[in-house]
């Protein structure tokens, strides 16, 4: 006879695993849009006299902070790793954060709002690649396809942005694409970590990491010293706390139920809300090149979402 109580058990099962994977795909969803606030609070600590490795020792030491005081009240246990586990954190702190950071807020100063953010999101499209690399993964024509329409998609935000006026720079376009290479070794590098630690964990880690290194370059007393006005440590409280702790403790725990190519193509939501951001507060024009750009990076994001060979197996 058919064990009823077994089909029963697993038809729970799947639909929780199914409820887990929306769950972190809201998760995803929540923190590109909060990352997509970045360049406000970038762009302010700039005008306040914040040089970018200051920024992101801010972003970093920020969050630190916050997940330090947070997991001494949560569970302190949440603060034991192995020594030879540290290279995962060096590998999301160093060169991915403190590097895709870097580049990104230099892409932001010498290009715009939307055009960094864009950048930054060929970051799927080298998911894809390191992954095929790194875990064996099939590169299908779901996967090729979404990643030419991404690069076609930048290359039309990017190369006909000079009409409008705007001073884009060889050198921004490159720190965009820095940043892009960045932020995918953030997934990279967290699958591997997520393996043997909780998410806040790996965060938490990641900022100290992070934080450690950019000391050398921080010029912290100049910095201590802008920080006499006000309204500055305003903007680099926001910046730590809405535009950095909370979307990656969203993104990370999304890392725990999806795979990692799926989470970096969702999380592409970001530029779409940096754009708008940008159009709205900064009047950044908004071309028929750079709606085309941002639907072709949009149609390659929900073209490789659809169920089937687009997603990691």
């Amino acid at each position: 006879m058919k064990d009823v109580s077994s089909d029963n058990r697993l038809a729970v099962c799947e639909r929780k695993d199914q409820n887990l994977k929306r769950m972190a795909c809201s998760f995803v969803i929540v923190a590109a849009m909060l990352w997509g606030t970045i360049g406000i609070f970038g762009k302010k600590l700039n005008q306040f006299g914040f040089g970018t490795e200051q920024i992101v020792f801010i972003r970093a030491m920020g969050a630190s902070i916050t997940l330090i005081l947070f997991t001494l009240t949560k569970n302190t246990s949440l603060f034991r790793i192995k020594p030879r586990d540290s290279i995962y954190f060096v590998g999301t702190g160093i060169f991915s954060f403190v590097f895709f950071n870097w580049c990104y807020f230099i892409a932001i100063n010498k290009t715009s709002l939307s055009v960094a953010a864009i950048l930054l999101y060929t970051a799927p499209a080298i998911v894809m690649v390191l992954s095929a690399i790194l875990f064996k993964e099939k590169m299908t024509k779901k996967k090729i396809i979404s990643l030419v329409l991404t690069f076609a998609g930048c290359i039309f935000v990017t190369a006909f942005v000079q009409e409008t006026g705007q001073n884009i720079t060889i050198g921004g376009i490159l720190a965009g694409l820095g940043s892009g290479l960045g932020y995918a070794l953030y997934s990279i590098f967290g699958r591997y970590a997520l393996k043997k630690y909780n998410s806040i964990t790996v965060t938490l880690y990641t900022f100290v990491f992070a934080s450690v290194s950019l000391i050398p370059f921080a010029d912290i007393k100049k910095m201590i010293s802008l920080f006499s006005n006000i309204n500055a440590l305003y903007y680099a409280v926001a910046l730590g706390i809405i535009a950095t702790v909370l979307p990656f403790l969203l993104y990370t725990k999304g890392l725990s139920y999806l795979e990692t190519s799926k989470a970096s193509i969702i999380a592409t939501l970001e530029p779409i809300v940096a754009t708008i951001i940008g159009v709205i507060l900064y009047n950044e024009p908004l071309t028929l090149f750079k709606i085309l750009g941002i639907s072709l990076v949009i149609y390659a994001v929900s073209f490789i979402r659809e169920k089937g060979e687009g997603t990691q197996n």
